[in-house]
């Protein structure tokens, strides 16, 4: 029971932060908020390991979570580019689908989930995939994070895109391959994490920070691309830094206390928190489908609970 209790915390914080660093971005540009909560979460993951007394597992123990601080980045670059070229109703829902590879892992590594926390796996994706599946709405600022820690608002590379609303065959089976990427590389992360959450949770939190943090900086110093944050966004940036930072070390613990086939799923269901979160506070349209993927994502956390 702690294992989906940390697990729900990890996925109710990541949907909370995307949904928090999309709001951002009225304030702040996109990069502002990406290098902003990148630089709080490494200082506060910091903090937490060297407060706790946690000393230098080794890098046997650490160097899978690093490798998917690297998985991370290439998994976010993917998911803007797929986003820029092609259809997001296509897109997001192949993205969201980043939990089949820890699913997979943890089945393959021997772990045998009961028949009822199988249908709640099945229903729970099921319905992420349907509240991921989400058409860019004029008016709309807020859209489905597909992946964890990501800004849930649409980059300003995809604006070209809508204004073609039917883009090529060539440029959609690109897309759908980047989409794939993102999904694949993202859930090598959270393998990752578990990897080294067997050795210490918290150094598995910070050096995953470590290195996406420190990936960031340097595609940022390559790319020189726009950097502006009015003075009231400060609050809000830190906040997702350490909202994001935060679940990954839920994660983390969560796959020391339970099957990670199951903590995976759970984990994924943080669209959900920021669709609810955009109609709840932003009042912006959840369409009829989306609506019933929350509802059955819902059920399936509860029957993986029951089970």
């Amino acid at each position: 029971m702690l294992a989906i209790v940390l697990a729900l915390g990890a996925s109710i914080g990541w949907g909370s932060g995307d949904f928090l660093a999309g709001l951002t971005t009225r304030r702040a540009s996109l990069w502002a908020v990406i290098v902003g909560s990148q630089a709080t979460g490494l200082v506060g993951a910091t903090l937490v390991v060297v407060l706790a007394g946690h000393r230098w597992p080794g890098l046997h123990a650490v160097w899978p979570v690093l490798l998917g601080g690297l998985a991370s980045v290439v998994a976010i670059s993917c998911f803007y580019k797929a986003l820029a070229i092609g259809s997001m109703s296509i897109v997001a829902p192949i993205s969201a689908a980043n939990a089949l590879i820890p699913f997979l892992a943890g089945l393959a590594a021997g772990e045998r989930p009961s028949a009822l926390q199988l249908a709640g796996v099945a229903l729970a994706a099921a319905g992420v995939v349907l509240v991921a599946s989400e058409r860019a709405r004029a008016g709309d600022t807020i859209g489905v994070a597909a992946l964890p820690n990501e800004p849930a608002v649409e980059p300003a590379a995809v604006t070209s895109a809508q204004i073609a609303a039917h883009p090529s065959r060539r440029n959609q089976r690109r897309a759908v391959v980047l989409a794939l990427a993102a999904a694949v590389m993202m859930g090598l992360v959270l393998v990752g994490y578990d990897a080294t959450a067997r050795y210490d949770a918290l150094w598995a939190m910070l050096g995953g920070r470590i290195s996406s943090a420190v990936v960031f900086t340097v595609v940022f110093l390559v790319l020189r691309p726009r950097f502006a944050m009015r003075r009231s966004a400060l609050p809000f940036v830190v906040a997702v830094g350490l909202l994001d930072t935060g679940s990954n070390g839920l994660f983390a613990l969560a796959t020391t206390h339970g099957y990670l086939s199951l903590v995976s799923v759970l984990g994924a269901v943080y669209p959900v928190v920021t669709v609810l979160l955009a109609y709840g506070l932003l009042r912006e349209r959840v369409a009829p489908h989306q609506m019933v993927g929350a509802v059955g994502a819902l059920a399936g956390v509860a029957l993986i609970a029951a089970g």
